[in-house]
């Protein structure tokens, strides 16, 4: 999602506490292990700095049953150094594996967006071998926090890689806050650096010559363009394929909402889509003449504006028709549907709030006689802390890398850092089409819930139509499934997901 339209969320949020840094307390290295570094190297960075090391890396056998099969795997909580132009380490970027045995193994890695998240959410609620409930309408965060089996992952046919950028999860900076702001919090060195850890975990386990894949969900689906380019053409890494979740992929395109349509064909078809799924008539048969609507109509109407009066009131009939909503709101709105107000208007009269990230998701409105929304978005307030909890208590004592540090499931620190390079709000479609036709092997799916406000699907849509075929247009897919930004949460969505990417993994 949108750096400014994050930032802005995450500021207002409730729990705000997540905005407290630092890492206290010492590290306990696990049981028959030795850290591979001191504390002298990690003062190499000149900067007054003196965190205790991180632990060396831990590991644990582990297995899960997917479809009545067992799968047994290695689970490993490690640690790469990233490294400025002269050689000193300035920070440490903590990862998730989960490697089998056998040959010719493909491996994927998963980086989450914000900026400021962790892999958790792709850890433990999409594609990891466990999973934890959160994301969904009846999920509380005072819920236990039980890891099971995730009939949903990915390992079957992947190992998979999670890694967590600099300030998130137990991944730091060894600089201080300017410093690390200027190589790590901006658009442009986050995907350098965040690729050479790519390349350093291929190098250090003997994995170059494995299939590779890139998973990138929200503003990871913006990093993941930008890196797989990178990779092919600046470290000599060719990627196998790229999914993309519920991606950011085009800033540019939410710009300019008083004079173009983008914005609003952007969101109406995620607001008609939520609106089915209340009605219990969600599916793609549904969903196919409001997308052609959008395009066509819906979007000559707006740029005609007051010229034709006639034709904004039936274009504002028609919005009325397909949303379900109050049609003195619709008409108000001039049939532009701005997403916050639409949250709180679809459920005003019982008190509560829908989520940008699945508007069918709701809490209730504390201050529901305020004239904007005074609290944080339903879904996010939600999934801190089963999150936090889960992935702490499997790190520290499932997989017993014994390290106290504070957790950043999500960073409100990072997020209030990112630094904005010039080319940030390009958006990574530019990227897309040039790592597509760099490698005729690449394929690419985008995949996205029908209810997402926050990236809606209608964006890919727009932004793949106007790539070109470029051999194969099958090689870049836009999928939707039923469910919001974390469509995955739903068991049905990630079912079909698994399969959707399973089938790009065998494709030639």
């Amino acid at each position: 999602m949108g750096n400014e339209l994050v930032r802005k969320l995450l500021q207002s949020a409730v729990l705000a506490a997540l905005v407290l840094a630092g890492f206290n307390g010492s590290a306990i290295a696990a049981d028959g292990h030795t850290s591979d570094k001191s504390p002298t190297d990690e003062g190499s960075a000149g900067n007054g700095f003196h965190l205790p090391p991180l632990p060396a890396d831990a590991h644990v056998s582990q297995s899960t049953s997917v479809n009545g099969r067992s799968l047994k795997y290695t689970v490993t909580v490690g640690s790469l150094p990233v490294r400025d132009e002269k050689g000193t380490i300035t920070g440490e970027v903590v990862f998730t594996a989960y490697t089998m045995g056998g040959k010719d193994r493909p491996v994927t890695f998963a980086v989450n967006g914000g900026p400021g998240a962790s892999s958790v959410y792709l850890n433990f609620g999409a594609i990891g071998p466990k999973k934890v409930n959160f994301g969904v309408e009846g999920d509380t965060p005072s819920a236990p926090t039980t890891l099971h089996d995730n009939p949903g992952t990915w390992l079957g046919f992947t190992d998979l890689v999670f890694i967590d950028p600099i300030g998130t999860g137990y991944s730091r900076a060894l600089v201080d806050d300017k410093e690390a702001t200027k190589q790590f919090y901006s658009t442009g060195n986050d995907i350098k650096y965040l690729s050479r850890i790519v390349y350093d975990w291929l190098v250090k386990n003997g994995r170059m010559t494995s299939r590779k894949y890139l998973v990138g969900e929200s503003y990871g689906g913006f990093r993941g363009p930008r890196i797989t380019d990178y990779l092919q053409t600046q470290l000599g890494v060719a990627m196998n394929g790229l999914v993309l979740l519920s991606p950011y992929l085009d800033a540019a395109a939410s710009n300019d909402e008083n004079v173009s349509p983008l914005p609003w064909m952007q969101t109406l078809p995620s607001i008609a889509a939520a609106y089915l799924e209340r009605e219990h008539r969600l599916t793609p048969e549904t969903m196919a003449p409001i997308i052609e609507y959008t395009r066509g109509d819906y979007a000559t109407t707006l740029m005609k504006g007051r010229s034709d009066p006639q034709a904004t009131e039936r274009m504002i009939q028609k919005v009325t028709e397909l949303t379900g909503l109050d049609p003195l709101f619709v008409k108000r709105s001039g049939g532009r549907l701005e997403t916050q107000a639409y949250l709180r208007e679809v459920y005003r009269a019982q008190g509560k709030l829908g989520s940008r990230y699945d508007s069918n998701v709701t809490a209730w409105d504390p201050f529901p006689y305020a004239p904007h929304q005074e609290t944080g978005d339903p879904i996010l307030n939600g999934i801190i802390a089963p999150t936090t909890t889960a992935m702490v208590n499997f790190v520290t004592q499932t997989v017993g890398w014994k390290y106290d540090g504070r957790y950043n499931a999500l960073s409100y620190d990072v997020n209030k850092l990112w630094h904005e390079d010039d080319d940030a709000n390009q958006g990574s479609v530019s990227q897309l089409r040039e790592a597509v036709a760099n490698d005729p092997g690449l394929r690419v799916l985008i995949a996205h819930g029908w209810d997402d406000l926050s990236c809606p699907f209608m964006v890919s849509i727009l932004a793949v139509d106007q790539m070109p075929a470029m051999g194969d247009p099958t090689r870049v897919q836009v999928k939707e499934y039923a469910g919001g930004h974390m469509f995955y949460a739903r068991e049905d969505s990630q079912s079909a997901l698994s399969q959707d990417v399973k089938a790009l993994y065998g494709s030639k």
